[in-house]
């Protein structure tokens, strides 16, 4: 077997048990995007040496004994809106193409602790903007399971590399659903936590009371062991608190669901989802009736309005955090300018992409005097109602199941030449973000032309271990996460 076939967790007890190295790993990594990224274009940045000098520098804290992490020794990929010093952090962006970040994020400093070993930075939407990693000013991303279709975004580049083989384990953001977005089209696993479970110290906003960093790998086993390592209370970031820890052994040990109850959003297989979704959804509800879990449809009506509050209040976020880009303190600065007022209009007009300025533009909108009434106040009396009906179906449920999109991977085009069907896409995923809960993707099927279908679990604030639990359980009991694409 090939040390890329092996699981995060597995690698790591290799490279314990000296049959191989951290340097090993990091070389099967470099060569495997040396040999398939030219047709994937997962990574926008991977240093051969850099990669290997940090996997020394793990396989120092391993011999030293410095490091009891389940996860020492083994490398892994960084979307690039994490800050990792001293290395281009570009959010994918022309703006902040010459950003060499001077810090590490707080996420990449435990990381590091851990033994771990930050061989990339991968793909994305332009600022996290986007759910089809097309909007990167490195070009598209393409789906291993057909190069023809999207890998789904904005983490694109991240779920693409696991699916493909091109790193063990990686780390995301989601801000609406781009972590387990893109997991769902790749037919790998993904956690979306808690809001506040992991430091954002080092994360470049898109919208700060929204976005999220967590992992994707293999499976629940591998991405429970990278959270356990991330999580956690910083004092860098006031909104993070210090989560309850968990055992690996308890995720591990989860094989069935007995005494658990179940809810089903009804309104999630209403119009718009496709039959072949929607098909092996319902066959994993089954799939989880025979682990012994409880399930029950309830009606979840405040859907309609998510889709609609959501890109008020993420726009809203956005052109106030991206107002720093100005060609002053950083990043790209237009050749053209001659005087200051064009430096920002022109920096601005070069160095951002199509997608991101109208999300500024909107953005501007709804804040505007005239529109602050009508638009941004009713959006956050939605997210209180939407706050509001989880609450209500946590009082019965340990934790909720539906769709991660309504449809599997779209072709490459598709979602830029209609912008409307790819932001609707998002319906399943952007309530979590407004209700800041956690939610763990897996793969639940295929459809009819071979493409991966993902489900969600979702669960109560800081109750991440039911979620991994349940996700090990109907992985222990399925193969979808075991089947992989071939490279041609």
């Amino acid at each position: 077997m090939e040390i890329l076939e092996l699981t995060a967790l597995e690698t790591a007890e290799m490279i314990k048990k000296g049959e191989i190295t951290s340097m090993n790993a990091a070389e099967a990594v470099i060569n495997a995007v040396e040999k398939k990224d030219g047709v994937y274009n997962c990574y926008t940045h991977l240093d051969r040496a850099l990669a290997l000098e940090k996997a020394k520098a793990a396989q120092k804290l391993i011999e030293e004994g410095k490091t009891d992490s389940p996860l020492a020794g083994v490398p892994i990929a960084i979307k690039d809106n994490i800050c990792t010093k001293g290395e281009v952090t570009s959010c994918a962006s022309k703006i902040l193409g010459n950003f060499n970040s001077p810090y590490d994020a707080t996420v990449v400093k435990k990381l590091n602790a851990a033994g771990m070993a930050v061989c990339g930075k991968v793909n994305m939407d332009e600022f996290a903007m986007g759910s089809t990693t097309e909007t990167s000013y490195y070009g598209a991303t393409k789906n291993p399971w057909d190069i023809t279709r999207v890998p789904g975004g904005s983490s694109g580049g991240a779920a693409a590399a696991v699916a493909a083989g091109e790193c063990f384990i990686a780390l995301g953001s989601d801000t609406g659903g781009s972590i387990r977005q893109p997991c769902s089209f790749c037919g790998v696993t993904g956690l979306k936590p808690t809001y506040g479970a992991v430091s954002r110290y080092g994360l470049i906003a898109y919208a700060s009371s929204l976005d999220q960093i967590g992992p994707i790998g293999k499976n629940a086993l591998d991405v429970a062991a990278v959270f356990s390592v991330i999580s956690g209370k910083d004092e860098k970031d006031g909104t993070s608190v210090q989560c309850d820890p968990f055992s690996l052994d308890d995720i591990k040990n989860a094989k069935d669901l007995k005494g658990k109850k179940i809810g089903i959003p009804a309104d999630y297989f209403g119009e718009g989802i496709s039959e072949s979704v929607a098909k092996s959804v319902k066959a994993a509800v089954k799939e989880m009736e025979a682990l012994g879990a409880q399930v029950e449809e309830f009606p979840m009506p405040i859907v309609e309005y998510a889709i609609p509050a959501y890109y008020i209040i993420a726009c809203a976020e956005a052109c106030s955090n991206l107002s720093r880009f100005d060609g002053i303190k950083y990043g790209y600065k237009s050749p053209n300018a001659e005087n200051l007022r064009d430096v920002y209009f022109k920096s601005r007009s070069e160095g951002f992409g199509m997608e991101v300025k109208k999300r500024i533009m909107l953005g501007n909108f709804v804040l505007s005097s005239g529109y602050f009434d009508a638009y941004y106040i009713k959006a956050l009396k939605a997210k209180g109602l939407i706050v509001k009906a989880f609450n209500e179906a946590f009082e019965k449920y340990d934790f909720l199941l539906g769709p991660v999109a309504p449809t599997t991977a779209l072709k490459i085009g598709e979602g830029l030449s209609d912008p409307l069907a790819m932001y609707l896409g998002d319906i399943y995923t952007v309530m979590i973000n407004i209700a800041g809960l956690p939610s763990l993707a897996l793969p639940c099927g295929f459809d009819e032309n071979g493409m991966p279908v993902g489900m969600q679990l979702i669960g109560r604030p800081f109750d991440e271990k039911t979620i991994l639990c349940a996700g090990n359980a109907y992985q222990h009991a399925t193969d979808w996460h075991l089947r992989k694409p071939k490279f041609d």
